[in-house]
C-alpha cells in the first residue's frame, strides 16, 4: 500500500490506524514534508513502514512508487483555503498535477487507486436549506483550493471511464482530531485558549460545517478499500452540523471559559455558508458507522489531546499566527 501525504494530519492518522491492524500489508508513505506535515507524526509506526521524501507532482517519483504498489491511497493535498487565496499555484501542483501523475502511473502499472477528496467541491448550501450533499450533487467550487480538488475528482472519474483505472473517490466533511495543524479552525481555537488568547471567529460565526472525527473518516476509507466498488464515489459524514460560533462556545465551555470570550475578525473572501453530507450510501452499502456521533464528545477528546501534546504544536503556533496576522485574521 502506497499512502501519499501520509505524514500530514489525516494521512498520518490513517497510517497509524492501518499498520497495527494490517500486519500483512507493507506500507510505503510518500510526503513532501511541507509546513503542515511531519515525520514525527509517524513515530509510533516508523520502524514498520518505508518512507519516501518527495512530491507526487514529481512524475518520475510517482511512477516508481506506484509501480511497486497494489493500491494507492491518495491523501496528498494542499488544503488551506486562506493560503489558496494568497497563492493558488501550489494547489495546482499538488492537487491537479499530482493526481494526474498518480493516475497515469496507476494506468500504466494497473494499480488500484483511492482518492480522498472534500465536500467543498460542491460549493455551499443556504443556512435555511434542509438539503444535504449526496453523490449526485453538482460541483460548484468556491475557492482555488476547492476548484483544484474538484478538478482532481473529475480527472479520477475520467481515467476510470476512459482508461479503466480501478479507482474510487471519497468526499468527506470537515475533519478534526489529533495531529491537525494549528492553522486549522478547531486546533487554532483550542491552542489559543490553552495559551490564554481569545479564539478568533470569522465574520458573524454563522457559517455551518458538518464535522467528523479523523478516526471515523479513516474507518470509512478503510471500508471503501475493503468493500467499495470500483468507479464509485462515497460521501463520508458523521451528521454533526454546527455553526462556527457553536464550536467556539462549546470549546470555551469544555475548557472552562465564558461563552463570550472570543473576538470576531474579518470574514474570508468566498466563505461558504454551509456544508452538509448525506452519508446514506456508504452506510447502506458498506455498513460504516461513525464512533463520534456526539460532537461534544469528539471535541472533548480533541481538547485532551492538544492539552497533553503541547510539544507537537507549540513550535508551529507562532508561525501560523503570523500568517493570520498578515491577512488581518
Amino acid at each position: 500500500m502506497l499512502v501519499t501525504g501520509g505524514a500530514g494530519f489525516i494521512g498520518a492518522n490513517f497510517v497509524r490506524r492501518m499498520v497495527p491492524r494490517r500486519p500483512d500489508i507493507d506500507v510505503t508513505v510518500v510526503d513532501s514534508l511541507n509546513y503542515a506535515a511531519s515525520r514525527a507524526n509517524l513515530a509510533p509506526v516508523e520502524d514498520r513502514i518505508e518512507f519516501a521524501h518527495g512530491s507526487i507532482a514529481d512524475a518520475g517519483l510517482a511512477d516508481r512508487l506506484v509501480k511497486d504498489a497494489d493500491i494507492v491511497v491518495n491523501f496528498a493535498a494542499e488544503s488551506h483555503n486562506d493560503h489558496s487565496l494568497a497563492d493558488p499555484r501550489p494547489f495546482l501542483e499538488s492537487n491537479v498535477i499530482g493526481i494526474w501523475n498518480l493516475l497515469e502511473a496507476a494506468r500504466k502499472h494497473r494499480t488500484r487507486l483511492h482518492h480522498v477528496s472534500t465536500d467543498e467541491v460542491f460549493g455551499e448550501l443556504s443556512l435555511d436549506d434542509p438539503g444535504r450533499f449526496d453523490e449526485q450533487a453538482r460541483y460548484n467550487p468556491s475557492s482555488p483550493y476547492s476548484a483544484t480538488k474538484a478538478s482532481a475528482d473529475l480527472l479520477v472519474r475520467a481515467w476510470a471511464r476512459s482508461f479503466g483505472v480501478e479507482a474510487t473517490i471519497s468526499n468527506c466533511s470537515n475533519n478534526y482530531g489529533p495531529l491537525q495543524h494549528v492553522e486549522k479552525f478547531i486546533p487554532r481555537q483550542i491552542t489559543n485558549i490553552l495559551l490564554g488568547v481569545k479564539p478568533k471567529l470569522y465574520g458573524t460565526g454563522r457559517n455551518v460545517r458538518d464535522w467528523i472525527h479523523v478516526d471515523d473518516h479513516n474507518a470509512a476509507v478503510e471500508a471503501i478499500i475493503d468493500r467499495g466498488r470500483a468507479g464509485e464515489t462515497y460521501l463520508i459524514g458523521a451528521e454533526c452540523e454546527a455553526a462556527n460560533l457553536t464550536i467556539v462556545q462549546t470549546l470555551l465551555t469544555i475548557m472552562g471559559k465564558p461563552g463570550d470570550w472570543f473576538d470576531f475578525v474579518p470574514d474570508r473572501p468566498g466563505h461558504d455558508l454551509r456544508y452538509a453530507i448525506d452519508p446514506s450510501k456508504i452506510r447502506g452499502e458498506l455498513g460504516w458507522r461513525p464512533r463520534y456521533r456526539n460532537l461534544e464528545e469528539g471535541l472533548e477528546a480533541t481538547v485532551a489531546w492538544y492539552s497533553g501534546h503541547r510539544a507537537a504544536w507549540e513550535g508551529a503556533k507562532a508561525a501560523a499566527e503570523r500568517r493570520y496576522e498578515a491577512i488581518g485574521r
